[in-house]
């Protein structure tokens, strides 16, 4: 049965403009990751002219991104279980073995289409209820998610506006995102992965994890509508909560989240550090590139820490 929404009926307008659930079956757990085929791979190789390679990950450490803002969200708690132990006898060759405790979603990211939830449903209409504490998310897990590797198209939203970083309180709207795609002389295709850069990560590495989390740019609750219209297959950016934080729409939290993840069925990413890149595609003078971001399959989850590699 479904669950009594609360959202205002602008957000499920837009959700019914945005919806894909039963697009590619009943049975489908990964949404718009169907968008790349072995046909948009291909395409996407042909990308690769230098052979630079722009890592897109923050570095995984105990004063990383989070700050206390979304509860058991930790920092990687890295711990040494052995040090240079020579496990077979004195004299042998000795080991050294590390474990880490972290959240899923806790550095660098991609969600996975059980992230979130509302009105009791996940994505493709399956009750929320299937994600449970012994079994996690059985239906649509991160795990589930198939190689994430495609055309990667940077709009780097900041830069075309001519600044380094946009203010906290900026919404990018599809109106910014049209503006970079334009700036970039690309255009963004079914199939593409999209990365949207506001400059929003700077404060973070210059060592302000509360200035970096709030107040935040981030997207408009208008750009899923955007992203639908390309058929583009995930979409990533350089902030911590993806969306404008506080939210543009008083007390309507995280309704991105749910039109992106629940809605459309479609992986997004945060934390990317995308300061690199965003010099390579001006001193390269394009912003389309191969990008490998493989998810770890870790059985159920609704997130993972990823590494993605730019490939220009």
């Amino acid at each position: 049965m479904k669950t009594m929404s609360s959202l205002p009926a602008e957000f499920h307008e837009i959700a019914k403009r945005v919806n894909n659930w039963g697009r590619w079956g009943a049975d489908d757990e990964i949404g718009t990751l169907n968008l790349i085929t072995g046909e948009v791979v291909r395409a996407a190789a042909a990308e690769v002219r230098t052979g630079r390679r722009v890592p897109l990950a923050l570095p995984l450490k105990e004063d990383g991104v989070q700050a206390g803002m979304i509860p058991g969200r930790i920092n990687p708690l890295h711990t040494m279980v052995q040090i240079n132990q020579e496990l077979f006898g004195p004299g042998t060759v000795a080991c050294s073995d590390d474990a880490v405790t972290m959240g899923l979603q806790s550095a660098t990211h991609w969600d996975a289409l059980t992230h979130v939830s509302h009105s009791g449903r996940i994505y493709n209409g399956r009750p929320a209820s299937t994600i449970t504490a012994h079994a996690r998310a059985e239906f649509s897990g991160i795990d589930k998610a198939t190689p994430i590797v495609s055309r990667g198209v940077l709009l780097d939203v900041a830069r075309a506006k001519g600044l380094d970083r946009l203010p906290g309180g900026h919404a990018v709207t599809p109106e910014d995102l049209a503006e970079a795609e334009e700036f970039a002389g690309v255009e963004v295709r079914a199939g593409d992965i999209v990365l949207v850069r506001t400059g929003q990560v700077q404060v973070y590495l210059a060592g302000d994890r509360h200035g970096y989390g709030f107040p935040s740019p981030g997207l408009s609750v208008r750009t899923p509508q955007w992203f639908h219209a390309r058929d583009v297959a995930a979409v990533a950016n350089d902030t911590l909560t993806f969306e404008i934080f506080p939210p543009e729409i008083e007390n309507l939290w995280l309704p991105v989240h749910a039109l992106d993840l629940v809605e459309m069925g479609m992986h997004q990413g945060q934390n990317w550090n995308l300061e690199e890149l965003s010099t390579a595609c001006a001193e390269a003078g394009r912003y389309s590139f191969l990008l490998s971001a493989m998810p770890e399959p870790f059985v159920g989850g609704t997130g993972t820490p990823v590494a993605p590699v730019a490939i220009l």
